[in-house]
């Protein structure tokens, strides 16, 4: 616990959000005194004054007195940069080999007597003192980071180092992982350790089981990515600038980064927010693609009733009509010192449950969690404390194993770091009941999402507590637009199937569950898309317009895909809501009214549902009632076109999919809708809505 987090605890004694951030910080000072050792005597260092360079492919070598810098510019645009002779490889973020360099970057001296590497997208300049700046073609500064500076040990090794930067004044900050706070990150400090924060958490606690060094600055100057590739514990301290109102006198904004040890080195890219995550996916591996049934609903039994009680909750779902493609088996509470996998003594003939499930159209998904427990009887423990010194905690041979499934792997992890996506998804951690707990729902997705992680959602209603009927429609209404849609239920109190919180919750549940469900095709199509361009299905209102300022500070809503706007209900009692719209005209897609942006409008958000709006000229990919895929056409404005993606998921999981583009126009009162480089007819059924709407503003 260090000064800043004392005074802020200090300073909301009394709030709830203040007793989390004292919890929070107190847990991080106690492990911290756990596994930190004491520092010997340390030096500081600095790079000192420029030597010389040393042109190479696609940069080169800046050299300075007492240290030296690499610049790199990969083909595709992402630029690598290390202190120190770090090389990119080995990284647990890279998929493999290193991207090859781009021959047309040259390094070249600047004007300021240092040196520059010039490339197609941006321009990095090396001042005499070892600052790196990273500037648009034209010249505008997006990022300054000053030279780092190193602690070393008497014998010379590096250890701890620190590296502060400054971005312009206007300039919002994203990412760092799984964030309960964001998506926008405020000035504070946030930890670079995975970690779990032992029990439910919310807004005020960090850091938390997803922490990654990778933010997304966005500015008018434009959007960059940095990630710094070290995967030691660490912190990073951000401070929005301000801007001097016309004075001229604007305080940039600030970015410190602490690590304990390791290399000083990462990437950078720049660009539009598209073009940043399509690049981050080329340089760390593309998202893995889920399976068609996991972007349905789902459900997670953690109790500790077995086989009988699983049955009933499928049972429930199936009387009530409630689609339900997947259902978890929870890890429940098993004992400390043994594996769950998922407890075969409550499941004594688990593969004929699953294959009965499977018949009547419900996956299942086993939680599988190898725990060894702290015990000097437990066999593995008490190997690992043999071990001592050496610092191996788990020894044995060799496994080597293949298999091959007709279909996808579903693998959902709740830690993980930068390049995780290559795997699978991500289930954030234990949120806390309440209404803070919404909105780190969404702040945890929109947060991920901007890391390259696309595929991820909380469990509706939070981690622990009994949420009002009021809180769980709502925390299921917007769940029901995240990428990973699931409920959970457990031992009594705990019991939260939609049927549990009274008929009205009830049906307007199940009227989102099947929204969700008739939306299906586009939810296959974002998550093709996304393995194709890394762009997340949950994206800010600021994606295709990142230089609009109040939508960069809109965190209470987000677009689903480029087709859909959605505004949940985050806070208690509310039944109307204020809705940012980007530029554009935008439905209405429960009165089909439409409205223009940019601006705000206030919607009405009853019980019923919550307000969502289609881009007009959009065209999305829907189940119709007879299960088919069917296309669905939002009106375009008179003179512009307008345009959507499908791509049918192939059934075995293995074929390369096809991405079929269908453009929207308004002719002579007419909407015309036509697939892209093919003559004739839609091969789906059409339905055209927004025709009849009135009353625009």
């Amino acid at each position: 616990m260090d000064g800043r987090d004392l005074v802020r605890s200090v300073r909301m004694v009394g709030s709830v959000r203040g007793m989390r951030t004292f919890r929070s910080a107190w847990r991080r000072r106690r492990a911290d005194a756990r596994t930190v050792a004491a520092r010997g005597a340390e030096r500081a260092r600095v790079p000192g004054l420029l030597a010389g360079a040393e042109p190479g492919p696609g940069g080169g070598v800046v050299r300075f007195a007492r240290s030296e810098l690499l610049v790199r510019v990969a083909v595709g645009g992402a630029v690598f940069w290390s202190w120190d002779a770090a090389s990119p490889w080995p990284s647990y973020a890279l998929p493999g080999a290193v991207p090859d360099p781009d021959e047309r970057a040259r390094l070249e001296p600047h004007a300021n007597g240092g040196w520059q590497v010039v490339s197609e997208r941006l321009t990095v300049v090396v001042s005499r003192r070892g600052a790196v700046e990273l500037r648009t073609p034209g010249g505008v500064v997006l990022r300054r980071e000053e030279p780092p500076r190193w602690w070393e040990t008497e014998d010379g090794v590096a250890g701890r180092w620190v590296q502060r930067s400054e971005v312009p004044a206007d300039a919002r900050f994203f990412g760092l992982g799984g964030r309960a706070g964001g998506p926008r990150l405020r000035e504070g400090t946030y930890g670079l350790r995975n970690t779990d924060p032992g029990g439910a958490f919310g807004p005020g606690d960090d850091p938390l089981p997803l922490t990654m060094p990778v933010q997304m600055v966005v500015s008018d100057a434009g959007t960059h990515l940095v990630f710094h590739d070290n995967a030691w514990a660490g912190r990073v301290t951000l401070r929005e600038g301000e801007e001097g109102a016309g004075s001229g006198h604007d305080r940039p904004g600030s970015c410190e980064v602490r690590m304990e040890g390791g290399p000083v080195r990462g990437w950078m890219v720049a660009g539009t927010p598209g073009r940043v995550l399509s690049t981050w996916a080329a340089l760390t591996g593309a998202p893995a693609l889920p399976p068609p049934w996991a972007l349905g609903p789902q459900h997670a039994w953690c109790g500790s009733d077995g086989e009988r009680e699983v049955r009933r909750i499928v049972r429930g779902y199936q009387e009530r009509d409630l689609p339900l493609p997947v259902l978890h088996l929870g890890i429940g509470r098993p004992d400390a010192d043994r594996a769950f996998a998922p407890g075969l003594e409550r499941f004594p003939d688990l593969p004929r449950l699953a294959e009965d499930l499977r018949e009547e159209g419900v996956r299942l998904v086993p939680s599988v969690v190898p725990p060894a427990g702290a015990s000097a009887q437990d066999a593995a423990c008490r190997s690992g404390l043999e071990v001592g010194d050496r610092g191996v905690f788990v020894q044995g041979r060799r496994v080597a194993g293949e298999v091959w499934t007709g279909e996808r792997a579903f693998l959902l992890s709740r830690s993980g770091w930068a390049g995780m996506q290559r795997y699978g998804g991500s289930r954030p951690g234990d949120v806390a009941s309440g209404w803070p707990g919404v909105r780190a729902s969404l702040a945890l997705v929109l947060g991920l999402g901007l890391c390259g992680v696309p595929y991820s959602g909380p469990v509706v209603g939070g981690a622990e507590g009994s949420p009002s009927p009021e809180l769980y429609l709502r925390w299921f209404q917007l769940s029901a637009w995240m990428p990973l849609f699931r409920t959970s239920s457990g031992d009594g109190a705990a019991r939260r199937e939609p049927w549990e919180f009274g008929p009205e919750v009830l049906a307007h549940a199940g009227r989102a569950m099947r929204e969700r469900e008739r939306l299906h095709p586009y939810f296959v199509t974002l998550a093709h898309l996304a393995r194709l361009t890394g762009a997340p299905y949950v994206r800010p209102v600021w994606w295709g317009a990142s230089g609009d300022r109040e939508l960069r500070d809109c965190e209470d809503a987000f677009l689903l895909g480029d087709a859909l706007l959605v505004a949940p209900v985050l806070d208690e009692g509310a039944v109307r809501r204020a809705v940012p719209l980007p530029a554009g005209r935008w439905y209405d897609t429960a009165t089909e009214r439409a409205y223009e942006g940019p601006g705000r409008v206030v919607l009405d958000a009853p019980p019923a549902g919550i307000p969502v709006l289609a881009r007009a000229g959009a065209v999305i990919p829907v189940r119709g009632p007879d299960g088919g895929l069917e296309l669905e056409a939002w009106a375009p404005v008179p003179g512009r076109a307008g345009g959507g993606s499908v791509v049918r998921d192939a059934e075995d999981g293995r074929a390369v999919a096809e991405v079929e583009r269908y453009t929207s126009r308004s002719l002579s009162g007419r909407v015309v809708v036509e697939r892209e480089g093919e003559e004739g007819r839609v091969p789906y059924p059409l339905r055209v809505r927004g025709l009849s709407a009135s009353g625009q503003r």
